[in-house]
C-alpha cells in the first residue's frame, strides 16, 4: 500500500463490508438474571396454498346465510384466485357474495341485471382517483345486495370491473 490512509480507508471498507453481510443480533432480555444474550434468527417468507385466498373449504356462509350450490354459481369471468362464494339471507330476498379488495380500494356488489333465469352480480373495485400511498394488502369482505325477487333456482353470473 502506498499510504496509511489508503490501508485504513480499506480495512474500514472490510469492516463494513463484513458486518453487512453477517445478520444483526437482537438482545433478548432474557431471564431476568441480568446477562443479556445475543440471538440471531431469521423465518422463512410466509407462503400460501389456498385456491380461494381468505375462503376455507367449506367455511358457513356469514350472517347465518345459506350457500347458493356451486353448481349455480357462474364465475367464468373471475379472475381465477378471485373468491367464489355466494349465499343469499332474508329467505333469498338478499344475495351475499366474498369480495376482493386492497390497499385503498374498495370493493362493492351490484346487480345488474335479473331475470326468470339469472342475476348478474358485478363486483366494483374503485380506485382512489388521486396518487397516494396505500397498503399492500388483500382483504375479502362480505357483500350484499337486495333483490327484486327471491333468488330460488336462478343461476347466479359473477362480474367485475374496476373504476375509480
Amino acid at each position: 500500500m502506498r499510504s496509511p490512509g489508503t490501508a485504513v480507508g480499506a480495512g474500514v471498507l472490510l469492516l463494513l463490508v463484513a458486518a453487512c453481510a453477517n445478520p444483526q443480533p437482537s438482545i433478548d432480555a432474557g431471564s431476568g438474571s441480568g446477562d443479556p444474550q445475543l440471538s440471531v434468527s431469521s423465518s422463512p417468507a410466509p407462503t400460501t396454498t389456498s385456491d380461494d385466498p381468505g375462503i376455507a373449504v367449506g367455511e358457513p356462509p356469514p350472517n347465518g346465510g345459506v350457500a347458493v350450490p356451486p353448481e349455480k354459481i357462474d364465475a367464468a369471468a373471475l379472475p381465477d384466485q378471485y373468491p367464489k362464494q355466494v349465499w343469499t339471507e332474508s329467505e333469498g330476498a338478499v344475495i351475499g357474495v366474498t369480495g376482493q379488495e386492497g390497499g385503498c380500494s374498495k370493493v362493492t356488489a351490484e346487480v345488474a341485471e335479473q331475470s326468470a333465469t339469472t342475476v348478474r352480480l358485478v363486483l366494483v373495485e374503485t380506485m382512489p382517483s388521486a396518487q397516494q400511498m396505500c397498503t399492500m394488502d388483500i382483504r375479502f369482505p362480505p357483500l350484499t345486495a337486495k333483490l327484486d325477487a327471491p333468488l330460488g333456482d336462478r343461476t347466479v353470473v359473477l362480474l367485475t370491473r374496476q373504476q375509480q
